[in-house]
């Protein structure tokens, strides 16, 4: 069964994608990028075309989303998946997922005000069209001409940033949800990490134990600078090349320095607490 790891962009997704993989699968819980393999992203564009789906029918693709998640879905394990779409029903009719396939979703949040300045760097906008993608955009991707980015060739329906917040909460009158913000796992990354773990245990009727050694290991491989200094060594797939200079984007940038009250123009930091009020005061962020 699935256990959706869910969120925005540039949230946090990566990071505990990433602590998962080395948790569990690895012997040591010692990370290296070889292992989040081990935890796809969904939509995934290939997965269609291995089915035979019309890639290039939009309408298709969506409606074939759950016959595509029960084709590589073991209903006797859990199985990650990495998702930034929002969850809603496309057309109205044909559903993101369902409880059929999915035991629960871990949703990471992080402060929108910081979403938008790392949203900006890695997407090479600038903060105030990052600012309007996460206010007014619905979808990223979708380019089929994209043959060696992966990233760039799903289209995945992002929804705004509160609608993509808002729309995962549907989990919780099933109890298959939990709510883990970005912040939290950087200064409580012990502390926030057990949660993870615990509730993945609890979803899947299992009892709860912990390889101490291991989440150690996790813990210590997973930092900001490790990762960065990885990716700096052995490059990262899912970084993006900028398209006017030709260079690689760094995917891991600024991380737990990116302070919006050093880095965002006030306008913006005032747009956006205004556009997403309702949703920043419920989290604790205003």
């Amino acid at each position: 069964m699935i256990v959706w790891l869910a969120s925005y962009p540039k949230s946090g997704n990566t990071l505990v994608r990433s602590m998962l993989a080395a948790y569990f699968f690895s012997k040591d819980g010692v990370y290296n990028f070889d292992l989040i393999k081990n935890i796809k992203q969904f939509p995934n564009i290939t997965l269609f075309e291995n089915l035979g789906i019309d890639i290039r029918n939009e309408k298709e693709v969506i409606k074939n989303y759950i016959k595509v998640q029960e084709s590589f879905n073991n209903k006797n394990s859990v199985q990650f998946l990495k998702t930034h779409s929002y969850l809603f029903n496309f057309y109205d009719k044909y559903p993101f997922t369902n409880l059929n396939t999915s035991l629960g979703v871990v949703y990471i949040v992080r402060d929108p005000r910081n979403v938008v300045t790392s949203f900006a760097k890695f997407s090479n906008y600038s903060t105030e069209e990052a600012a309007n993608a996460m206010i007014n955009e619905l979808h990223f991707g979708g380019n089929l001409a994209a043959e060696k980015n992966l990233g760039e060739r799903s289209k995945v329906w992002t929804g705004t940033w509160n609608s993509n917040y808002n729309s995962w909460k549907s989990f919780k009158n099933q109890q298959r949800y939990l709510l883990i913000k970005y912040e939290d796992l950087i200064n409580n990354s012990e502390i926030t990490f057990l949660k993870i773990l615990e509730f993945i245990f609890k979803i899947n009727k299992s009892k709860f134990t912990v390889d101490q050694a291991k989440l150690n290991n996790v813990l210590k491989t997973t930092t900001f600078e490790n990762m960065k200094n990885l990716e700096k060594e052995k490059g990262f797939i899912e970084s993006k090349t900028n398209k006017k200079t030709g260079e690689k984007i760094p995917f891991f940038n600024f991380g737990p320095q990116n302070d919006w009250r050093q880095l965002l123009d006030p306008k913006i930091k005032d747009i956006i607490e205004k556009t997403f009020e309702k949703e920043m005061l419920e989290l604790g962020y205003l």
